[in-house]
């Protein structure tokens, strides 16, 4: 499945909040759809599973390959592959780049990955999906424009709380990956056992 181009509020109607899709809030409170007002109606396990699999995909912005790519690598490693899970999709840059509050989506990190402005130990990397380790630097491109972008979302966004395993100096536009990340300092409200269970048929 193909990124998703379509209106965002809908998606969040639908699954709930999701801080990597966008920042708005809808005043709607129904799920969208002729039949969204029909609150009552009960979920069946297969529904369930897949809600928490969609709340993954478009609140990190990966694609269904992607997402089944790191299901596999979860599983074939020591431990929960659920915690397995997101940690890999927490450590990716385009996240890491979002929750030092560079940008104000993963949607935007990803596009502010991708045209250049980001260097990590020094070195210009575009790739979004690229791995973050613990120690790697990760600092805004010296350049007015990219710097301007970066001061510009933190004007605009409120002050938020900056997870345990990532620092930040917001003079000099830089961040430290201190540490692998931690299950609670994970924003997205989500059950990753439920997505394992989804993939555990087609794999």
């Amino acid at each position: 499945m193909a990124r998703y181009r379509g209106p965002r509020l809908r998606i969040v109607r639908r699954i709930g909040k999701l801080p990597g899709l966008t920042r708005k809030v809808s005043k709607k409170l129904n799920p969208p759809g002729q039949h969204g007002s029909s609150l009552n109606r009960k979920l069946s396990q297969f529904n369930i599973r897949l809600r928490e699999k969609q709340k993954l995909r478009y609140h990190y912005g990966v694609n269904e390959r992607q997402l089944l790519n790191y299901i596999k690598r979860a599983r074939k490693k020591k431990g929960s592959s659920g915690r397995l899970l997101l940690t890999f999709l927490e450590m990716r840059l385009d996240n890491i780049v979002f929750r030092l509050g560079f940008a104000p989506t993963v949607v935007a990190a990803k596009q502010f990955v991708n045209h250049g402005h980001i260097l990590v130990n020094g070195r210009l990397v575009n790739i979004p999906s690229f791995a973050c380790q613990p120690k790697d630097i990760i600092r805004v491109k010296l350049s007015s424009p990219s710097q301007n972008l970066v001061k510009r979302v933190f004007e605009s966004s409120d002050t938020k709380l900056l997870p345990q395993h990532l620092s930040l100096n917001k003079e000099s536009l830089e961040g430290k990956v201190n540490s692998l990340v931690n299950r609670k300092s994970i924003s997205l409200v989500v059950n990753e056992l439920l997505v394992i269970e989804y993939y555990s048929r087609k794999l």
